[in-house]
């Protein structure tokens, strides 16, 4: 994903708001780096990825004086999304409402460039590592790719190739099948952002009567975030943030679901033929299908799958997170300290009764 940076044109707020700022606005080259081009580097990776910075700073602004007279539950789930990324962005950077709320609209739209300079910057650096280094999880060590695939030219990749292909094939289609190969190749049949790949799955096994099944828990998705996040070099070693890695720097201890959605985008875009990304390239359509899995991620009637899949990629990335909420040895002090405690509350509570 190349340097798509953010800037709303000047003049009336209204015209600020008529698109969403959860979508990248044109490009622009930012100034130098600051605190805030960093904060930007960690939010994109981390909460929201694909986001015009200056719209969604102006529009927060201006909602907040909104929602003094109304709710934002009375608000379309799509601007309820947007508020909540403003929120998270204002939280996460101590005096950052106030900085915006007293100063002049340019230097809202200052602040914006430079957020937004920070999560195109990230996400054109992990789109330039990750083009080789995916190359390395194609298939198991040891192993070659037949035929070899370039490191620096992707135009073989993508369904041009049968490593590639069958990883980017749409769960669902069966890439075996000699027409249907042939039809994703020869782009006769369109592949949707929201049509999801068998890479997204554990082993590459989709299971149409359940669905949720192994998804986003293969291993080329966990060697994606670990080369990201807790280092390259941690790819192949325990699953630990070094304290050269992203997540170490920014005092990163658990997966959210901004950072999996991020993930899975750039290894589906390290996958296809696509060189150079676009918001208005409908063959890898990144932008849909980035915001198609985080749909999914914040959907509440799934909250208990997603809670099960958080917990399950913090244990193997963030081992040593006090939210792993690892297990107490048997017999050990600690679990003979909690059941003396437990014994007391019960008699207590026998005792009042």
């Amino acid at each position: 994903m190349s340097g798509d940076e953010n800037n709303p044109s000047s003049g009336d707020p209204s015209r600020k708001r008529s698109a969403s700022a959860l979508h990248l606005g044109p490009r622009k080259k930012a100034t130098s780096s600051n605190p805030l081009v960093l904060h930007g580097r960690h939010f994109g990776r981390t909460v929201f990825a694909l986001c015009n910075y200056p719209a969604l700073l102006t529009a927060g602004i201006l909602r907040l004086e909104e929602l003094q007279d109304s709710p934002i539950e009375d608000y379309p789930a799509d601007v309820r999304r947007e508020h909540r990324v403003f929120m998270e962005l204002i939280d996460s950077y101590p005096g950052l409402l106030d900085r915006l709320t007293s100063g002049e609209e340019e230097d809202v739209i200052h602040v914006g460039e430079l957020l937004g300079k920070g999560a195109s910057g990230a996400r054109g650096d992990d789109t330039k590592t990750l083009k080789s280094a995916v190359l390395e999880w194609l298939v198991p060590r040891g192993q070659a790719v037949i035929p070899p695939l370039s490191r620096n030219i992707k135009s073989d990749r993508g369904f041009n190739h049968e490593v590639t292909g069958a990883l980017l094939c749409p769960a669902g289609l069966d890439w075996s099948n000699v027409e249907t190969k042939q039809s994703l190749k020869s782009g006769e049949t369109a592949v949707r952002g929201d049509q999801w790949p068998m890479f997204l799955y554990a082993h590459h096994e989709y299971d149409p009567e359940d669905p949720w099944k192994g998804l986003l828990r293969s291993e080329i998705l966990i060697f994606g975030f670990k080369h990201i996040f807790t280092s390259p070099s941690s790819v192949d070693k325990e699953p630990k943030a070094t304290r050269s890695g992203n997540a170490y720097l920014h005092g990163m201890k658990c997966v959210t679901r901004g950072s999996l959605a991020y993930v899975a985008t750039q290894i589906r875009f390290s996958l296809s033929s696509s060189s150079v990304f676009s918001r208005t390239d409908t063959v890898t359509d990144s932008e849909n299908f980035y915001h198609s899995i985080l749909d999914l991620l914040e959907d509440p009637d799934e909250s208990k799958e997603v809670t099960d899949l958080m917990m399950w990629w913090t244990r193997r990335v963030f081992p040593n997170s006090s939210l792993s909420q690892r297990t107490i040895s048997k017999n050990s002090a600690l679990s003979k300290i909690r059941e003396k405690r437990a014994a007391l509350q019960a008699r207590a509570t026998a005792d009042t009764n």
